[in-house]
């Protein structure tokens, strides 16, 4: 079925005048992009990121848009009353308070909105041992790499980033076959479950988006590892003592934070109470700029670094616990 994608350029006053405008046409649904939310987001969570991708930042400046769809077949109708009623209230808006008010269309197909998005994502090889594989690719002309099937579609994480493709190369390294590993800001849960698939007994995982816990459990079945293998919670593991004493039922031999600077170095003391002697730390999310912050935070605990590694303007360090240094 063919749609048509009405988009009307507002500003944050004007949403809801916009929309009653829209519901007396007899138009129910709406999607909403407030300029005002995205800045909030970003001012409000600065602690979760180091960078922000500034053409995202451009694409959202003055981008407080209403969208509706209309089915083709019947759209001229309706747009003509959308055009009409935005006119009406731009000629009573004197100060510009409801924005710019112009439409905007552009026809879209159904099964263009169900799989278009697919074109972009193939299988990625990392490290020397690992495959990412969207879930409907198919993984057999790779060789003997083992496979991590992934839904990016639903998911927080996909592998395609320098941090976590680091973290991964990392673990191939670090997962001999037998070890318990704890994946700290899990999101899709990424390096836990592809520590498990390259023979880690147990992983557990944490992030504080309870939403992470879904989403890691779904592509935990997905690459057909059993459940009594893996556990995640979610929540603030330096605020929440109960949540850390969950977590803190044996001293795990690989812990990774692929976060960013900052709450890596906030976790450190946690990580230390939770790793065996001589266990590994992995650590990554770290731009370049703030890669001193985070080795000088280092050199002061009981980890000591083996290696540094660099991709794309991004760094992730490799440590040893050493309880007694």
């Amino acid at each position: 079925m063919e749609w048509i994608q009405v988009s009307i350029t507002t500003a944050t006053d004007g949403i809801d005048i916009v929309c009653d405008k829209l519901t007396d046409i007899g138009i129910s649904g709406f999607e909403i992009e407030d300029e005002k939310d995205f800045t909030e987001f970003l001012e409000n969570n600065t602690k979760y990121w180091d960078f922000v991708d500034e053409e995202l930042v451009k694409s959202k400046q003055g981008a407080t848009k209403v969208k509706v769809y209309v089915e083709a077949e019947n759209a001229a109708d309706t747009l003509a009353q959308i055009k009409a009623a935005m006119a009406a209230l731009k000629a009573t808006d004197t100060d510009g308070t409801f924005g710019t008010l112009e439409v905007e269309t552009a026809s879209m197909l159904e099964e263009d909105w169900a799989n278009n998005w697919k074109k972009y994502f193939k299988p990625i090889c990392v490290g020397e041992k690992m495959l990412i594989c969207p879930e409907w690719e198919d993984a057999k002309d790779f060789g003997d790499r083992k496979v991590f099937k992934v839904n990016p579609g639903m998911t927080f994480g996909t592998g395609t980033h320098h941090s976590t493709q680091m973290c991964i190369a990392h673990l191939e390294n670090a997962i001999q076959g037998g070890e318990k590993m704890l994946d700290l800001g899990c999101g899709s849960g990424i390096l836990s479950i592809i520590s498990l698939i390259l023979g880690a007994e147990h992983a557990t995982a944490v992030d504080i988006d309870e939403n992470c816990v879904h989403v890691a459990y779904e592509n935990l079945d997905m690459n057909g590892i059993e459940r009594n293998r893996y556990t995640v919670y979610s929540g603030d593991i330096l605020s929440d003592s109960t949540l850390f004493d969950k977590m803190n039922v044996c001293k795990y031999d690989v812990v990774a934070a692929n976060i960013v600077a900052d709450v890596i170095i906030a976790l450190l003391p946690t990580a230390e109470k939770l790793i065996r002697d001589g266990g590994t730390f992995i650590c990554s999310g770290i731009i370049d700029e703030r890669l001193d912050d985070v080795t000088d935070a280092i050199e002061k605990s009981r980890f000591e670094i083996s290696k540094i590694v660099h991709s794309g303007g991004w760094a992730s360090i490799l440590c040893k616990f050493i309880e007694n240094s």
